[in-house]
């Protein structure tokens, strides 16, 4: 007995639609699972290493890493401890550029801590060089202008603020 139309009977479904099929069900369990362990792992982490504390301005979110504790205690130390934080040093004072300092240094700093690969003592990078002289500039306009006003830009590197002032966000490291 013929299949078809003349018959009533549905015409049998090939294997090849079969098996299409049910990849394409195993593609969306899978992609169902990884999503769900990405999650998962993401709330954990987020949780456990307190992510939301990094979105906020207190200072003793940097002892989230227990290698910054050191930095820290120097900070309570400092001249800056009543009117600066760490935010107000180390990240820019323009919103987007805050934004991105943020999320440049939580990625590499949370690499380098959690790979245990990164220079002890904690050297600064040339780029969050930048960043702090130009908060220390941004807070002290009118001093660093007339100061820097004769320094040659080719210069400015060895003429930033932290070189004489070290102990200022950081006492007695």
């Amino acid at each position: 007995m013929a299949s078809g139309p003349e018959n009533n009977t549905p015409p049998k479904k090939s294997s090849s639609l079969k098996t299409r099929i049910a990849a394409l069900g195993l593609g969306y369990v899978l992609l169902a699972c990884t999503v769900g362990m990405a999650s998962g792992i993401g709330f954990f982490t987020f949780g456990y290493g307190q992510g939301a504390s990094y979105l906020s301005n207190k200072p003793e979110t940097c002892t989230n890493c227990h290698v910054m504790q050191e930095y820290y205690d120097s900070w309570q130390k400092s001249s800056h401890h009543h009117t600066a934080v760490c935010n107000d040093c180390h990240l820019s004072h323009h919103p987007i550029g805050k934004w991105v300092t943020k999320a440049d240094n939580g990625f590499f700093h949370s690499l380098a801590f959690t790979l245990d690969n990164y220079h002890k003592p904690i050297q600064i990078k040339p780029r969050n060089k930048r960043v702090t002289q130009n908060a220390c500039t941004h807070c002290h306009d009118d001093i660093a202008h007339d100061t820097m006003a004769f320094t040659d830009p080719d210069e400015a590197e060895a003429f930033s603020c932290v070189r004489c002032h070290q102990q200022v966000g950081h006492a007695h490291r």
